[in-house]
């Protein structure tokens, strides 16, 4: 299967990362003929994830980034986050914030990418995340 579109950018830790990831989402649905309510899946978990890699993954370090990475095919958009963080938390033991019991609301994001998402993985030690999204 051909890849359609790639791209990396780069988001520093400090900056508001929320302008460059929807310019880069924007400009790949607009090119891909994204509809609606896929690009606001995709705009939201991949934002969601930007989020996490520099509050969890790089601790807000103002020298750090996060890559943001995308292929595409005809079938399917893949999105990578990586940061430059220790990595190394376990998926199993992150709180299921719908429970009363997890007042914290520690767990959401991965919570948002995985129902936004068709497929969610953690690689690299879980300093990568990758959302991929079924364009038919």
């Amino acid at each position: 299967m051909p890849t359609l579109l790639t791209k990396k950018i780069q988001i520093n830790s400090h900056t508001n990362p929320e302008g460059v990831v929807e310019r880069a989402i924007v400009d790949v649905c607009e090119e891909m003929q994204i509809g609606e309510e896929k690009f606001g899946n995709i705009l939201l978990a991949v934002t969601e994830a930007v989020d996490n890699a520099i509050e969890h993954g790089n601790k807000n370090h103002p020298d750090k980034k996060v890559e943001l990475s995308y292929q595409s095919s005809i079938k399917e958009i893949t999105f990578a986050v990586t940061d430059q963080g220790q990595g190394g938390f376990d998926i199993n033991e992150v709180t299921d914030p719908t429970k009363p019991e997890n007042p914290e609301n520690t767990g959401r994001g991965i919570l948002i990418m995985k129902m936004l998402s068709d497929k969610l993985e953690f690689l690299n030690e879980e300093k990568t995340v990758l959302l991929s999204f079924n364009l038919n």
